[in-house]
């Protein structure tokens, strides 16, 4: 193990114990995490992004994305071809000059994800559901995309000599 000698922001040379090739590369970048404000800025625009799980069963492909706050009536999903689309807004709450806010971090706006489907796949069966925030779209496959089972025979020898 050899001691790198690293620059600190206070210009004394400190050398660091471990080695870590991009070490010395890091105090060259811009550090997005050294300016931030402790709160969101009202100037900055503040996007909501829901997560999505995507998982595939035997029968199925299953679509989940947390959506707390949105109503049915909030959110669109269509199926062109091969491509899932799904749209929603969250709208934000409307402020009180008159009330003092600590932290404002909570998300609004309008989200788009695309998803590009698989080969196999039922849309004229897809079904979307919404419970407790969380929005389920399961895409059934084709039956002859669904995995089949392909049972394996023994090869049975005949005994006794061959004809020539």
């Amino acid at each position: 193990m050899s001691l790198l000698p690293v620059k600190k922001t206070t210009g004394a040379i400190e050398f660091q114990p471990e080695w870590e090739p991009l070490r010395r590369f890091r105090n060259f970048l811009w550090d997005p995490f050294a300016e931030m404000v402790p709160f969101p800025v009202e100037s900055l625009p503040m996007n909501f992004t829901p997560a999505f799980e995507v998982r595939e069963t035997t029968d199925a492909f299953i679509f989940k994305a947390d959506l707390p706050g949105l109503k049915e009536s909030d959110v669109d999903i269509k199926v062109t071809g091969d491509r899932l689309t799904i749209t929603g807004t969250r709208t934000a709450e409307k402020r009180d000059n008159r009330d003092t806010y600590f932290a404002y971090e909570r998300s609004y706006g309008t989200f788009t994800r695309a998803f590009t489907l698989p080969v196999g796949v039922n849309t004229e069966l897809t079904r979307a559901e919404m419970e407790a925030g969380v929005l389920t779209i399961t895409l059934p496959k084709l039956p002859e995309a669904q995995p089949k089972s392909i049972p394996v025979k023994a090869e049975t020898k005949h005994e006794g000599k061959l004809k020539a």
